[in-house]
């Protein structure tokens, strides 16, 4: 009996990992990234007055961690897989979301104190949802520190499109609106937009899922939260034949 695939168009060092969590599952990985990160050239960071970290992305941190040896300041991070990325970077002072850009704001806020100094939002080129700005309602000053970028694929890998055209991909895993609407862009463009006839979409957010809507999938999910674990937890239902989570018209 042959193994089920999947499609996985994280950024390579978040798919390799995620690849891994798949095949305890017994479920064989394509990773075929639809953003490539690309650290940008920094200078030592002006981190006097800093009273806390903000990353929404375990890329930020990753960034970060090269443009500076503190490791001593509060690092708030979006969710598990970030903080995770923190800790494993040596940052001592790690805090996690659980959630999304709104449910890291309610954290900090929660835990600082807007006289104490500003935050520095580490982030990249491109950002999802106003941090910056839900601080700011709530007394805090918010300076971004822009570290990355991430650049959307040109084409899908050879190997992404052979998998497809050949029917051999069962689910397909996206965690951000920008890499759904790529790959999405990419399959019309190669002529393989049919290939989804026969694959289920696990998206992270509903926000991921309506950057999906354009293709004829078999079957959509979302995750319960924005989380890896949440977004497993979909891949386990599908496989289950449970209902999906959003009506495909097919």
């Amino acid at each position: 009996m042959s193994r089920h695939r999947a499609l996985i168009t994280r950024p390579r060092a978040e798919a390799e990992a995620l690849a891994a969590a798949l095949e305890r599952r017994g479920i064989a990985a394509v990773i075929a990234p639809m953003l490539e990160i690309v650290f940008r050239p920094a200078g030592p960071l002006e981190l006097d007055g800093v009273q806390a970290l903000l990353c929404t992305s375990a890329n930020g941190v990753r960034a970060l961690a090269q443009a500076s040896a503190e490791r001593g300041l509060p690092l708030f991070a979006v969710g598990d897989a970030t903080a995770a990325a923190a800790r494993h970077a040596g940052f001592t002072a790690v805090a996690s979301a659980a959630g999304d850009a709104d449910a890291l704001a309610r954290l900090a806020a929660a835990r600082l104190d807007p006289q104490a100094g500003r935050l520095l939002h580490v982030a990249g080129g491109a950002v999802a949802g106003d941090l910056a700005g839900a601080l700011a309602a709530r007394g805090f000053a918010v300076a971004r520190a822009v570290l990355y970028d991430a650049r959307p694929a040109t084409a899908l890998s050879e190997e992404a499109r052979r998998a497809l055209s050949g029917g051999e991909i069962d689910l397909a895993l996206f965690f951000s609106p920008r890499s759904a609407a790529t790959f999405v862009e990419l399959a019309s463009a190669a002529g393989l937009a049919h290939a989804c006839a026969g694959i289920t979409a696990i998206a992270i957010s509903a926000a991921v899922d309506r950057a999906l809507a354009a293709l004829g999938w078999r079957a959509r999910h979302i995750a319960d939260k924005p989380d890896r674990r949440a977004l497993l937890e979909a891949v386990d239902r599908a496989l289950k034949g449970e209902d999906p989570d959003v009506a495909t018209g097919r």
